[in-house]
């Protein structure tokens, strides 16, 4: 009996036609799946929800709502942020945590105040609003807890609302910040007291964490002094400054050598930008 022969290729022999097919398919699932922190942080931004509250506006010089504010910002013209500065209510501004912070507001739900097709504003967190608890929330005390309200310059609420209302309902939302240049970092205290005041931060725009390091030291955790002024208790003098700043997001970006060895108190320098 003769014994037929096949062409059969060994099983080996056949997974090598395979691999172009289990190669897309790998691919196929790295595209479609999301990895924690890839644009994450950023889609969660531009999806975030519509909240209510109230807003008012304040007549201050060049259109500004405060020259010098409790996030420690100074002259809001200087550092940027201008008319689109506002001052939140204690349930917004979360003890100073907020400060830079950029929210989204457009007026609603009155026929007579709301500019046509509610057109928003993007605002940066600078001042606090506070509270008055001898007036009733919907009369004066617009900044009692827990209500959320937003203190704006006039020329901001004009472009949301008619300047002749005095209060009007609008809707919030929390957004990237857009910033020209990079991080400023505005160098203060004294010898053993070195402070840095922070603005000009794009992404969230909302520090939470500022380490600092000279020539001669390693990277050095500074604490929140009020608004965005961080501290430590060094003295940097004669040392190039490389600061390291954290977002809420979770993002971190290090500037290395910003400020030169003679650098003097009361500059201010630019770093990186997010």
């Amino acid at each position: 009996m003769q014994i037929k022969k096949t062409s059969q290729k060994p099983f080996w022999s056949q997974m090598g036609a395979l691999k172009p097919t289990f190669a897309y398919l790998v691919l196929v699932l790295l595209h479609t799946h999301t990895y924690p922190g890839a644009g994450a942080a950023a889609h969660a931004q531009q999806q975030a929800e519509w909240k209510s509250a109230t807003a008012t506006y304040s007549n201050q010089t060049y259109d500004s709502i405060v020259i010098e504010g409790a996030c420690g910002y100074g002259d809001l013209h200087r550092t940027s942020y201008g008319k689109h500065s506002a001052g939140l209510s204690s349930m917004l501004f979360e003890r100073g945590s907020t400060c830079g912070g950029c929210f989204e507001l457009r007026c609603v739900d009155h026929i007579l105040w709301c500019l046509r097709g509610s057109p928003s504003v993007i605002l940066t967190a600078t001042d606090f609003c506070p509270p008055n608890y001898g007036l009733p929330a919907d009369y004066g005390g617009w900044c009692n807890f827990p209500k959320a309200h937003f203190e704006m310059s006039e020329a901001a609420f004009a472009e949301i609302a008619e300047p002749r209302a005095d209060l009007i309902p609008v809707q919030y939302r929390r957004v990237n910040c857009e910033r020209n240049g990079g991080i400023r970092f505005t160098v203060k205290g004294s010898s053993y007291f070195h402070q840095v005041l922070i603005t000009n931060v794009g992404l969230d725009g909302q520090v939470i964490a500022v380490k600092v390091k000279g020539s001669k030291t390693g990277w050095i955790p500074m604490g929140r002094n009020w608004g965005q002024n961080w501290q430590c208790n060094i003295n940097l003098a004669g040392q190039p400054l490389s600061f390291e700043v954290t977002t809420s997001g979770g993002k971190t970006v290090t500037s290395y050598n910003v400020a030169p060895a003679n650098w003097r108190f009361g500059q201010t320098f630019q770093g990186k930008q997010f």
